[in-house]
């Protein structure tokens, strides 16, 4: 660790990954036109990624949208054709969880990727169902918001991952009764957890709980000051939560970035308007509350390249997440990750070793 302005903390060894939300639809354009296509996809842009020497794939959790839903499976099978790369999500809504079986799949899920796994869990972000959860059979208790229903799923999963007992033997079957806990269980995955914060305040709360933070490209809070400032701001708090807590492990931190290197006449005429418009923050509001988006990092790479460099959240952070436009096919996203390996993420202190000689 070194200091960084006004004192901020900064990891100069990062970690680089990819952040998929899995879209799907058969419209013009798309390469993606059927579920189907977005998960067979996905795992082969895993095993794209890892060839490059990017550290981690992950994945976005949507219910009822044309998006990636259910991730242990598609984890499950990344796993199964790659040997290195971590495998994660971002972030898993823990309203629409059952804790135990999410438990159970997770467990199965890292054994199978020998303890790759990284996930990234939380409340959740606005979406297009009214109360989705309450079909899937999860409505909060009386006096309970949904945000406290997330974090008592969150609880009890992390317990059942660490080995807790959650039920008692049938003396019937047994001829005792004595405490179960899940089977099988993946040993170092409860280190492994993050919890998706959209504010200071929760990144403070997760600190405390002793998971790692995930901070993404919007923030459910404005304070007036760039959206990257704010960020590192959030971080720094988390930090020293976390010191405060007495944790022994060192903590992971997260941010995600839209980056969109410009190399080709393609890369022009998908998005080279956005290198225009979507080159500053954006503040709105979001459910009733004033949020801050982070701006996307859009054109050539050297210029792109000092512009991450001089992000104060990413200098704080030690993981970045590149989220990719799925719908463009594996083979323009890994030449886009190939870019960003190449040319924009050595500015912001990435190298490809860095993966072998990291501690999971």
């Amino acid at each position: 660790m070194g200091a960084g302005p006004a004192g901020l903390a900064v990891s100069m060894e990062k970690s680089i990954g990819f952040l998929s939300f899995g879209h799907y639809q058969d419209v013009p354009g798309s390469r993606t036109p059927t579920a189907r296509e977005a998960l067979v996809q996905s795992i082969e842009l895993a095993v794209a990624a890892e060839e490059i020497g990017i550290d981690q794939a992950s994945v976005r959790v949507h219910h009822f949208a044309k998006q990636l839903t259910s991730p242990f499976p598609l984890l499950a099978a990344m796993a199964a054709r790659t040997s290195r790369i971590e495998l994660g999500t971002g972030i898993i809504d823990m309203r629409y969880e059952n804790p135990l079986s999410m438990a159970e799949q997770a467990a199965a899920a890292d054994l199978i990727s020998a303890g790759r796994l990284q996930l990234g869990v939380s409340r959740g972000s606005p979406e297009t169902s009214l109360r989705g959860y309450e079909a899937f059979g999860h409505v909060p208790v009386d006096g309970e918001t949904d945000a406290d229903m997330a974090r008592r799923h969150t609880a009890l999963f992390r317990s059942a991952i660490a080995g807790d007992a959650v039920a008692t033997s049938d003396p019937r079957m047994t001829g005792w009764s004595s405490p179960l806990a899940i089977e099988p269980l993946s040993p170092g995955l409860g280190d492994r957890i993050w919890w998706g914060s959209g504010t200071r305040a929760t990144a403070t709360w997760t600190a405390e709980q002793g998971m790692n933070l995930m901070s993404s490209t919007l923030l459910t809070e404005d304070t007036g000051v760039p959206f990257d400032e704010l960020q590192a701001e959030q971080i720094a708090l988390y930090r020293e939560a976390w010191a405060a807590a007495g944790h022994a492990r060192e903590p992971r931190v997260s941010v995600s970035r839209s980056v969109i290197p410009i190399t080709t006449d393609e890369d022009v005429r998908y998005f080279g308007v956005r290198a225009q418009q979507d080159s500053r923050d954006q503040v709105g509001l979001l459910d009733g509350v004033q949020s801050r988006f982070g701006k996307s990092y859009v054109g050539e790479p050297d210029v792109i390249a000092a512009q991450l460099a001089d992000d104060a959240a990413v200098r704080a952070a030690d993981t970045v997440l590149l989220t990719v436009p799925n719908q463009l096919g594996v083979d323009y996203n890994a030449r886009l990750l190939r870019t960003v390996a190449d040319h924009v993420a050595p500015a912001f202190g990435w190298a490809p070793a860095h993966a072998a000689t990291r501690p999971r």
